[in-house]
């Protein structure tokens, strides 16, 4: 009797995700740490905390953008962050095992990029290295509505874009645009993480763990509502990847889905 092999891990897409999540941290912390870090010039340039704010929430957001159009991207589909596997995961496109290899690689990417974050010395403790911490003043049940709803509007807003063929390859272009309207109305309430291993990071490196539960908890019901609004979409979204190159129908993360789609028919 033959048994049935599950296929080898493709290492490949986990190396990728690592070194696309560390560079997230890398730059979209640096930028926070340089723009809102004790004794920053950016300050006297741009008074205005909401206007650094929607600043700061555009160019994190070029930074995944960039991510997405990149190498990297193109070989793992550039989540980044493992609220956006697991809506991959609730819509069937990437399995159990799969989605576990890639939240790894997340959050190992995010130990490794926040490690450098060091070099800013005290500018960085002053902020504890752009941890999401929950805002003075609001209740924790506001603070996990928060990441809840952000996270919604992440998840939905992909799905949107990946689901419709004519916005397909311009969804690297939608986050710069929703964090910018996101973080200044939500940053002082949790900080508006919006992504577990974003959050992760600079936890490990400043040992700021505040409420921590509620950077996983918050995103996940915010990715489990996002999709669930999104339902219609699921079927036209062919393939777990952030950018559709018009040419990359062979890559490591299509054939992947492709054997998942593949298992549900058999199964069913």
């Amino acid at each position: 009797m033959n048994e049935r092999r599950e296929p080898p891990l493709p290492w490949e897409l986990f190396v990728s995700e690592l070194i696309g999540t560390g560079l997230l941290v890398l730059a979209g912390l640096s930028l926070v740490i340089l723009v809102f870090g004790e004794g920053s010039q950016v300050a006297r340039w741009i008074p205005s905390v909401a206007l650094r704010r929607s600043l700061t929430g555009f160019v994190f957001g070029c930074f995944g953008a960039a991510i997405a159009l990149s190498p990297v991207g193109r070989v793992s589909g550039a989540h980044i962050n493992p609220a956006v596997t697991f809506g991959f995961l609730l819509m069937g496109k990437f399995n159990a095992r799969m989605a576990l290899g890639y939240v790894v690689a997340q959050l190992s990417g995010a130990a490794l990029g926040a490690l450098p974050l060091l070099a800013w010395g005290a500018m960085s403790r002053s902020i504890a290295f752009g941890a999401t911490l929950p805002g003075a003043g609001y209740s924790t049940s506001t603070v996990v509505l928060g990441e809840v709803l952000t996270t919604f509007g992440l998840i939905a807003g992909l799905c949107v874009f990946i689901g419709t063929p004519g916005l397909r390859r311009f969804t690297p272009a939608m986050p710069p645009f929703l964090y910018a309207v996101m973080v200044p109305l939500e940053a002082s309430i949790s900080g508006t993480s919006t992504n577990p291993a974003r959050s992760f990071g600079p936890a490990l490196v400043s040992g700021r763990w505040d409420a921590w539960w509620i950077y996983w908890i918050g995103p996940m019901i915010g990715a489990i509502a996002g999709i669930v609004a999104c339902s219609f979409l699921a079927s036209r979204i062919e393939v777990a990847k952030l950018y559709h190159f018009d040419s990359d129908r062979t890559g490591g993360v299509h054939r992947m889905s492709q054997r998942v789609r593949a298992r549900r028919a058999t199964a069913a």
